[in-house]
């Protein structure tokens, strides 16, 4: 039996602002993968166009877990923590891109060359958790943080979940991102994962005059959600 908390009856939880959402659906708490399909609406009161075919994406692990992001706290089910292997579930904005290269023409996400020294500070105790900060140009005081430039290509493309940033809560999960994947049947350590393919035309698509967000959901939770919270409805 599936727990829907009786927040999920809450109104108005996506921007009104909000013309674009990247609905990410999963079989249930425990699935590491997840199907993705592309909505956009031309103003708060038109309904919900799907953009494209949806496609299969990767997830943690160790499935999805309620995260820190627009959506309301305290919500039933698994909660994400640091270094467990979930997916933040919930509504998310996404922030900004950063590459090995230049942007993908279209891109009109703002976007960063990520360089050797560019890192993610997944340290709780750090003043820099969950910060993007180039090595270089501040104090360090963490231990450990993601390298944004990888020697493989899974962060060739990335998109930054603003997932615990607001503010970031230590211990709560940190460096969550769209980024590409090496294959089906592959998991994350608690991203959403990419083919190339669909993260090119991804970028090319974001709009941020449209703040577009990522919602990401088991989809029993996205069905019992979709009229309360204002979200399209899953495939």
């Amino acid at each position: 039996m599936v727990l829907i908390s009786a927040v999920l009856l809450a109104a108005g939880i996506l921007p009104v602002e909000t013309r674009q959402v990247v609905l990410s659906t999963a079989a249930g708490w425990e699935a590491t993968t997840g199907a993705v399909q592309l909505y956009e609406r031309e103003s708060p009161e038109a309904a919900w166009q799907p953009v494209g075919a949806p496609f299969e994406v990767s997830l943690g692990r160790s499935g999805l877990g309620w995260g820190r992001g627009l959506h309301p706290p305290g919500l039933e089910g698994p909660h994400k923590a640091e270094g467990d292997g979930r997916s933040p579930a919930g509504i998310f904005d996404l922030r900004l891109a950063t590459g090995y290269g230049p942007p993908p023409p279209g891109t009109r996400i703002t976007y960063r060359v990520a360089t050797p020294t560019l890192r993610c500070v997944d340290d709780p105790a750090s003043a820099r958790y969950n910060r993007l900060v180039d090595e270089e140009l501040v104090e360090k005081d963490w231990t450990s943080a993601e390298d944004i430039r990888r020697e493989d290509d899974l962060y060739r493309f990335v998109i930054w979940v603003g997932h615990n940033d607001a503010p970031a809560q230590p211990g709560a999960g940190s460096c969550i991102f769209l980024h590409l994947r090496d294959g089906p049947g592959g998991v994350t350590a608690g991203c959403t994962a990419f083919d190339t393919e669909p993260m090119r035309r991804l970028l090319a698509w974001l709009d941020p005059e449209a703040r577009p967000v990522l919602v990401q959901l088991p989809s029993l939770v996205a069905r019992a959600a979709t009229v309360s919270w204002g979200l399209p409805p899953p495939p």
